[in-house]
């Protein structure tokens, strides 16, 4: 089932004008305030219209088409800016190209005001399509643009959600609903020209609904083909193909066909050929793939994508073609594939190894390759990996990400070693007696008793102080001194006990169990 998400952005000149000015200081802003509504002027006949506005600017009655002049009396403080439509169009462009690294290999710009996202698929990377949902929503307002999400079985139908369906949260038309939802909305949801909406309505004609069940032929003579065709593509009874924009400064390659073809073992081979070809490309730069998304150009006019990722960086034939090569029952070849295209959308820096692309059988076990096939097989929400951060409390001194997340360049310290397993909240033991070093000789943990033969300590952690709540006593029983023990099973803990934050050795004291190493 197709599912076809439509990011609309209401205000994409205005907020763009907003985000630049924010960033320029008070003397390098000509005039311009943050606090009065703004709009964008395009010249016309020798005036001046208004071309697009801001919420504050609607709100004063101020509407797109009007004339400045008459704009600024309505509202004499509307700040007024020229139009930049070819920025804004690249802005949509670098949007288009951003959402296509993260979500979706099918991403195109919507001018003038959105982008399409084809996430068929693409689901189970973020683990359900609300969470992915939920994701670019986020993002997107987090970088200070207004914003609507709807996503449906259609591009049209997404579209006119998202445009006449008032909500703040992504809007989720169920699959096999977009007929009802698309049917109660009005005729200018079909992104027809003005006239035409305007000439429908003269006509009676209100929502979609009317024009569903209304003979075709009197209103094709009247209005042409367009009215049907984008009311069509609404309902799913003709496909609008989505054109993925791709990166031009980044290596792709492609293979047209004479005759199609539609047999896994002929996407393997060529798949085998592409990926040889960007490897090629990628050595001269010094790059490697991070990702790689191959589109099957089918005869019919419809693509279809498979998309990989890498834990690392890598240029290794072998294994990105084996990656691929693992997704091809996901296409659908229909009446054959006439051409295929592989592209690589994210890339990262990797020097040149001697012997690169040559067997080495004293290679160690290849870590990175088994990440990613299991990350690419069952997702990458659903595989992690620990990650190091700075903190001096060992349950805040690490973080989980998904396995195929950019490395940040941090390192475990190796001085310092830490347990393999380390429980979410540390658990209170019974210390039955101290050896001359006071760790435990004897201690009780889950009703079981554990005879300890050596220990290794303390390590004092005087932890985050200006992180805990309470007065100085509170803060100063987050003093803890860790043991490494070793039990005459041979089994290998670390424990640690709070005292009076000054010696531990002294006053009450509390034992706590904080993981155990492999």
């Amino acid at each position: 089932m197709r599912r076809v998400v439509s990011l609309f952005l209401p205000h994409w000149s205005t907020d763009r004008l907003r985000r630049k000015i924010a960033k320029l200081s008070p003397d390098r802003r000509d005039g311009l305030a943050l606090g009065h509504p703004i709009a964008t002027a395009i010249p016309d006949h020798g005036r001046r219209i208004i071309a697009a506005i801001d919420a504050e600017a609607r709100a004063l009655g101020i509407r797109t088409g009007m004339t400045v002049t008459k704009a600024r009396s309505l509202a004499p403080e509307l700040q007024v800016v020229d139009a930049e439509p070819e920025s804004d169009l690249q802005g949509l462009r670098d949007l288009a190209l951003w959402a296509g690294r993260r979500y979706s290999p099918f991403v195109s710009p919507d001018a003038p005001d959105g982008i399409w996202l084809d996430i068929t698929g693409c689901a189970g990377l973020f683990g359900t399509e609300k969470a992915l949902l939920k994701d670019l929503h986020r993002r997107v307002a987090a970088s200070g643009l207004n914003l609507q999400i709807a996503v449906a079985d259609t591009a049209g139908c997404a579209h006119a959600v998202a445009r006449h369906v008032p909500a703040g949260r992504p809007v989720t038309i169920e699959p096999g609903a977009h007929r009802a939802a698309i049917a109660i909305l009005p005729i200018s949801a079909l992104r027809l020209p003005a006239s035409d909406v305007d000439g429908l309505r003269r006509l009676g004609f209100e929502r979609i609904e009317q024009l569903i069940g209304t003979p075709r032929a009197p209103l094709a003579k009247r209005f042409g083909r367009e009215l049907h065709r984008r009311l069509d593509q609404a309902l799913g009874l003709l496909r609008e193909p989505i054109e993925p924009i791709l990166p031009e400064h980044l290596p792709r390659a492609r293979r047209g066909f004479m005759e199609p073809i539609s047999t896994p073992e002929a996407f393997a081979q060529v798949i085998g050929d592409l990926v040889s070809d960007i490897v090629g490309q990628l050595a001269c730069i010094g790059k490697g793939a991070r990702r790689l998304d191959c589109y099957f150009h089918r005869v019919d006019g419809h693509n279809q994508a498979i998309r990989i990722g890498t834990a690392v960086a890598s240029r290794d034939v072998r294994h990105l073609a084996k990656l691929l090569c693992a997704k091809i029952e996901t296409i659908e070849p229909g009446l054959g594939i006439e051409a295929m295209t592989l592209v690589t959308p994210l890339v990262d820096a990797l020097a040149a190894r001697q012997g690169e692309g040559l067997e080495n059988p004293r290679r160690g076990p290849d870590l990175a390759s088994l990440v990613d096939a299991l990350a690419n097989r069952f997702g990458q929400r659903s595989l992690h990996r620990a990650q190091p951060q700075a903190s001096a409390m060992p349950e805040r001194s690490s973080t989980s990400l998904p396995a195929l997340a950019k490395q940040s360049g941090a390192n475990w310290d190796d001085d310092l070693p830490r347990p393999a397993r380390m429980l979410d909240r540390p658990e209170p033991i019974d210390v039955v007696a101290l050896l001359p070093d006071d760790a435990p000789r004897l201690f009780i943990w889950r009703r079981k008793r554990y005879r300890v033969t050596r220990g290794d300590g303390p390590e004092r952690l005087h932890g985050e102080w200006w992180r805990e709540n309470g007065d100085e006593a509170d803060k100063a029983l987050i003093v803890r001194d860790y043991y490494q023990i070793e039990t005459e099973t041979g089994g290998r803990y670390w424990l640690f006990r709070l005292g009076d934050g000054v010696n531990p050795a002294t006053g009450t004291m509390r034992w706590f169990i904080h993981g155990a190493f492999a």
